[in-house]
């Protein structure tokens, strides 16, 4: 199936084109990130969207290397991840628990499970469902800034969460993701990626692909 966006002119510099350059870099230079990029990088993940615009974010800048060296550590409880400690620059996703009645709004996208959620303690519930504060979103703002300024970075999501909590002294936050930051010390090839009509389908689950009448 022809892609249709090969029928428009892309401009060199598009957002496609950067995504086409993008992996996740676990080998970095000493290259320090300019201060400016830093700012550029943060308020683009400001920007973001967030669900009733609560922004229940805040975003922690770590730039100590004796800082980045106890976070590589927290984040190697399921395997080494020592190639942490070399990034200039990492990026503490957390998010504020937030106590209103949207929190109902959550519960009742799953009516069959609504009884068992319910009775979930607070703190659990919101620990598992941590996502839902959609820090992932200005993560990934902050992500592809990045990228246009020749930064690549990684995602790290298996890392002791608490310990990480307690590194960087948040309170009535919880850290939900780190982001590792650096210039590449070589170029890599990207990963290749499915095929859009492999991850598409079109008003039903069953028409693969995407279709226009």
């Amino acid at each position: 199936m022809c892609c249709m966006y090969e029928k428009i002119e892309v401009p060199a510099n598009s957002l496609l084109e950067l995504l086409k350059l993008r992996y996740s870099c676990r080998d970095f230079s000493a290259k320090p990130i300019p201060h400016e990029i830093v700012h550029y990088m943060l308020e683009c993940g400001r920007l973001s969207a967030s669900g009733g615009n609560h922004q229940p974010w805040k975003f922690g800048v770590i730039t100590d290397p004796n800082l980045i060296e106890e976070i590589t550590v927290a984040a190697s409880i399921n395997f080494c991840q020592k190639w942490i400690a070399k990034a200039p620059l990492l990026i503490v996703l957390c998010t504020q628990l937030v106590d209103s009645p949207s929190s109902e709004i959550w519960l009742k996208r799953f009516p069959s499970k609504l009884k068992e959620m319910q009775e979930i303690d607070k703190e659990l519930f919101s620990a598992i469902s941590m996502e839902e504060h959609q820090t992932k979103i200005p993560g990934e703002h902050m992500v592809l800034a990045a990228l246009e300024h020749g930064i690549y970075s990684t995602w790290i999501s298996s890392v002791d969460c608490e310990r990480v909590g307690e590194l960087i002294g948040i309170k009535d936050y919880l850290v939900t993701n780190v982001l590792a930051f650096g210039y590449p010390k070589e170029s890599k090839e990207p990963t290749p990626k499915k095929a859009l009509v492999d991850i598409t389908f079109t008003n039903h689950f069953s028409k693969e692909g995407v279709y226009f009448s």
